[in-house]
């Protein structure tokens, strides 16, 4: 059974190897779980999609829920699927300080990267808009 869980945090450290990191190790360790996805990092705020089997998406996000490099961990959408939508991706990594800002205008009153204040579809929109107009980087 495959799934599709949507989440967002805060960064405790918002520095850029701080972020590095925690893009690495997802590209290290989801491929053999089976796990595929998108990582979304701007303003001190990730928005991460992740895909996979029911079992090892949800131990993965309880791995993150207690990871001391997140806080204000927020499940955002959760749903049951047939297909994956970012099976292309280890961890597919988008820079939002080199976004349009209108595409961030698309999805929410402000030109920033804030899915606290937006539902998770809405989120999971923008993440598929920025998969079809090549804005991620980092497909391994």
């Amino acid at each position: 059974m495959l799934v599709r869980l949507l989440y967002c945090s805060r960064a405790v450290d918002t520095s850029p190897q701080a972020v590095e990191s925690i893009l690495q190790q997802s590209r290290q360790h989801n491929p053999p779980l089976g796990i595929t996805g998108i990582l979304c990092y701007g303003d001190g705020v990730f928005l991460q999609c992740i895909e996979g089997g029911r079992l090892q998406v949800s131990e993965l996000f309880g791995a993150i829920r207690n990871d001391a490099r997140h806080k204000e961990v927020a499940l955002l959408h959760f749903e049951e699927i047939s297909e994956r939508r970012f099976g292309g991706w280890s961890m597919g990594q988008v820079n939002v300080s080199k976004l349009n800002s209108a595409l961030l205008l698309k999805y929410s009153e402000k030109p920033e990267l804030d899915p606290y204040a937006v539902s998770g579809k809405v989120s999971l929109s923008l993440l598929e808009d920025l998969a079809a107009t090549a804005a991620i980087c980092g497909r391994g």
